[in-house]
């Protein structure tokens, strides 16, 4: 019987479901309130080259109503820094709102649940504690909990990296397992258990119910959202133009003590000697002395480059424009950069960096010619062995869902179309892909179709179709060079 006719699950009441969110919270992954833009505003006077120039704006402003300064220069490093200010602030919100609209016009994720003694469809938002779900082949777990009935291969990628399907059996003792489970610690061994089920991973095969021990943002899921949403790190340039401002600062305290002192050295040598020119009175002196300063502050001021922090923040907002008009969204617009500044990629622990998902890249036989192309019965015998023996299919958006990352990769090879001309052909018979036989097969009228591990098969072949469809001697040890090969 199929798991989702199976009728000794009542589910949860409404009342029950009330209650269980009440306690255990919703399964919504809470992301943070957007920023309005004078909170960008704002964080924007952080950066430490703008509260350098906002220094210097007041050290300017006290030098022009001494008279030792023009006021266009201080109102020229106030236009800079609000134009700094104002440009990252308009970049940051305006590439948060795309991103936010289009998370927005996304259709959100539904499942199945059993409620009310019925089995009805609800948004994963919905879902809580306690309740029953039903999983299916290409479905997203929608919360974390443990197969209660049934029998799964699961896809962990999308939590630990690793693609390789993931065997879950039902639990034979559901309430001592869920008194652990709840309070166990989440390790890496957990994710590949027996019977443990976390939100994100995507079912490969198979058909079950799960329960489900945790929602939101006490799933793993959740918790990883929240780690991200923690206080981000400088970027590297935001950590060069901190230690660029220091560098600035520290050259210009000292250039500014060296000339001050030079000026006043020049005073006392020009007056005769320092008896001489302590002679010339208090006034003149703390003239000479508030003019060493205010000399000394104008080096200061000369060393900082007023424009830099103009010209980063236009070249990050262009960037993002350019990254955008290639339908690449940049949600902040330090990603750029700091995808730039990379010395050091850490991947796993194979040394590859994946999407978790195989892709079809070359078709050969057993005299290494590409017959896919030209031979027509090689390509309506491959049609057959491919779109009729799979645990995949296509949606009604024309994605592959359900099966293996290998069905999944062969399915997207064939197409839609020409999987959806083979629907008349009746399967009689069928077998599963499993890690003993290495293959899977299916009888189809006639004849029976198989695919699996290049050195399990091929111990078996003695022929193979040619470009022409004649059936002739296949070459083994071309075949298994090529594959050594790969």
């Amino acid at each position: 019987m199929s798991i989702s006719k199976e009728k000794n699950f009542l589910g949860l009441t409404d009342e029950e479901v009330s209650k269980s969110r009440e306690s255990n919270g919703s399964n919504k992954i809470i992301e943070a309130e957007p920023e309005t833009f004078w909170d960008k505003f704002k964080d924007a006077f952080g950066d430490p080259m703008i509260k350098l120039l906002l220094a210097i704006a007041g050290i300017m402003l006290v030098m022009a109503f001494m008279g030792y300064a023009e006021f266009g220069e201080l109102i020229g490093i106030a236009i800079s820094v609000l134009l700094v200010t104002g440009i990252s602030a308009k970049t940051e919100i305006a590439s948060d709102n795309e991103y936010r609209k289009l998370k927005d016009s996304t259709k959100k994720d539904v499942c199945k649940v059993y409620r009310n003694s019925k089995v009805v469809e609800i948004e994963v938002d919905e879902l809580v504690v306690g309740d029953m779900v039903i999983l299916q082949s290409g479905d997203k777990i929608p919360a974390e909990g443990y197969l209660y009935k049934g029998d799964l291969r699961v896809d962990n990628s999308a939590l630990n990296g690793e693609a390789e399907e993931c065997k879950k059996f039902e639990v034979e003792d559901a309430l001592s397992f869920e008194e652990v489970a709840i309070t166990a610690e989440i390790t890496g061994d957990t994710f590949v258990d027996k019977h443990s089920l976390f939100r994100g991973a995507v079912i490969f095969n198979g058909e079950g119910i799960m329960k489900v021990t945790k929602v939101g943002m006490s799933t793993m899921m959740g918790k990883m959202a929240e780690d991200m949403a923690d206080d981000e790190v400088d970027s590297p340039l935001k950590v060069k133009l901190t230690k660029l401002a220091e560098q600035i600062s520290m050259f210009g305290y000292i250039g500014s003590v060296v000339i001050a002192l030079a000026l006043l050295f020049h005073k006392v040598l020009v007056a005769g000697g320092f008896s001489e020119y302590l002679s010339i009175g208090g006034i003149l002196i703390f003239k000479d002395v508030l003019e060493a300063i205010m000399l000394a502050v104008v080096i200061v001021v000369m060393a900082v480059p007023e424009g830099l922090p103009l010209m980063i923040a236009i070249v990050l907002m262009r960037n993002t424009s350019k990254m955008l008009q290639s339908n690449v969204l940049v949600r902040k617009p330090i990603g750029i950069e700091t995808a730039g500044s990379l010395n050091i990629l850490f991947s796993d622990k194979t040394g590859t960096i994946t999407k978790g998902e195989l892709e079809v890249v070359e078709f050969f036989d057993g005299n290494l010619e590409d017959t896919y192309k030209d031979g027509l019965k090689v390509k309506e015998m491959m049609k057959l062995a491919i779109g009729k023996n799979t645990g995949a299919m296509f949606d009604n958006n024309g994605k592959v869902i359900g099966g293996n990352a290998t069905d999944k990769a062969l399915l997207n090879f064939l197409s839609k179309e020409e999987m959806e001309k083979l629907e008349d052909v009746v399967v009689e018979k069928s077998q599963g892909f499993n890690s003993t036989n290495k293959y899977s097969a299916s009888q189809l009228e006639g004849k029976t179709v198989y695919k699996g591990a290049p050195e399990r098969l091929l111990a078996k072949a003695t022929k193979m179709l040619d470009k022409d469809g004649n059936v002739v001697e296949i070459n083994k040890y071309k075949v298994n060079t090529k594959i050594d090969e790969l």
